[in-house]
């Protein structure tokens, strides 16, 4: 543990000078700042933007009620304390990663967690979240906290309704336990969700009411789609048409993948065959969410973490540590970065895949579970379960035996 102690620390350290000379404007932790001083003074929370850059408030009401506390203090003791609640996040997120994917011992876990928290911000969704005061690592560890909780509590599915009344898309993992058999997960999931959303009726009524009848269906609020910093399927395919409106492709391409996605995720959920059935569903899940967004920025893309930490865990075979290879490519490239002409018009047919990194990655993922799937269906997995069911046969009348005596 004191190794992986000293080696994290290198790592956070290199970090801090390379941040130290890299630009790091934490503009959405200002909007956060901006979201909660509206509600502070009663302001209009969707006609606010924030000054010098012009970005609205796009999160729901609750969420800009949590962002009340971030008024106490001013911008550059909030800098300082917004880094090291991230860098808190990142580690517990770390720990729910390994938790998720059930390795490794408990002896290890400490020198796992320092590991991955000291190398885990070169990844570019941490990287980017760290640089723009992100919110996704908390919602990043209220989801794993409820996926690693045993289904009998009673609890379960309160991280997924709260990280849903603050950023919606989590919602599809309530429909994956329900579609999972959680039910009760499902439906508490659903009441945690609407108990969130009626705090923020009530304390902001008029607020509440623009954003559920009109601000959460527009859009170009959030921001323009075709640029590289959106890893979303339709980011991808904007991109690759060369333009901001896609008419009709994009809707079907992301109805299609979210479909296939989501009954991919939901059949490794229920897998009885499946090592680690509900950690590949759950990241199924998330990557799904992810695809099928109308805009998920590079920053959304930290699950990359409890992927990591999964095949990490299964990384046995040549084709297993292949995966494992082409996700920290993926994930570390910086690739969408270096891409000429940011806002995705016009660029050349050889950087369509440097611009569009995640969203071929996360078909890709997709496609691999589901092949995994096929085949453990397929008469080698049969005859390993009639095995088992001969063998059972045959201990039951030795057992029936053993009860007699």
């Amino acid at each position: 543990m004191i190794v992986a102690g000293c080696l994290a620390a290198l790592s956070l350290a290199a970090y801090a000078v390379v941040r130290h000379f890299h630009e790091q404007t934490m503009v959405d932790m200002l909007v956060y700042r901006a979201e909660g001083a509206a509600v502070v003074h009663g302001q209009d929370l969707y006609a606010m933007r924030l000054p010098g850059w012009d970005l609205p408030a796009t999160y729901p009401p609750f969420a800009a009620m949590l962002f009340v506390p971030s008024t106490w203090f001013d911008v550059s003791t909030l800098r300082v304390l917004v880094q090291l609640l991230n860098l808190a996040l990142l580690a517990l997120a770390a720990h729910l990663s390994f938790r998720l994917a059930g390795w490794p011992a408990a002896r290890h876990r400490t020198a796992a967690v320092l590991l991955a928290t000291g190398f885990g911000v070169w990844l570019e969704p941490v990287f980017t979240t760290f640089q723009y005061g992100q919110v996704n690592l908390g919602i990043l560890c209220l989801v794993l906290w409820d996926l690693t909780r045993p289904d009998r509590s009673r609890a379960k599915g309160i991280g997924i309704g709260l990280a849903t009344a603050i950023k919606i898309t989590p919602g599809l993992f309530a429909v994956y336990l329900l579609l999972t058999g959680r039910i009760r997960a499902a439906m508490v999931a659903g009441g945690a969700f609407l108990a969130a959303g009626l705090v923020g009726g009530l304390v902001l009524p008029d607020a509440s009411f623009g954003f559920w009848t009109k601000y959460l269906w527009d859009p170009s609020r959030v921001g323009v789609t075709v640029i590289a910093d959106n890893q979303s399927l339709r980011g991808a395919v904007c991109r690759l048409l060369g333009t901001n409106e896609p008419g009709l492709v994009a809707p079907a391409v992301c109805a299609a993948v979210g479909v296939l996605g989501l009954a991919v995720a939901v059949l490794a959920g229920r897998s009885r065959s499946l090592r680690r059935a509900d950690a590949w569903g759950a990241l199924c899940t998330a990557f799904t969410a992810l695809l099928v967004s109308p805009i998920s920025w590079t920053h959304h893309w930290v699950w990359c973490i409890p992927l990591l930490a999964l095949l990490a865990v299964e990384a046995r075979t040549t084709a297993r540590r292949v995966l494992l290879g082409v996700a920290l490519v993926a994930f570390l490239s910086h690739a969408m970065w270096i891409v000429p002409h940011r806002w995705g018009l016009g660029v050349a047919w050889y950087w369509q895949l440097p611009s569009s990194v995640y969203a071929p990655f996360g078909i890709a993922l997709l496609a691999v579970v589901a092949l995994r799937l096929y085949r453990l269906r397929g008469p080698d997995d049969l005859g390993a379960e009639a095995d088992a069911v001969l063998r059972r046969a045959e201990l039951a009348p030795n057992q029936a035996l053993t009860k007699r005596a």
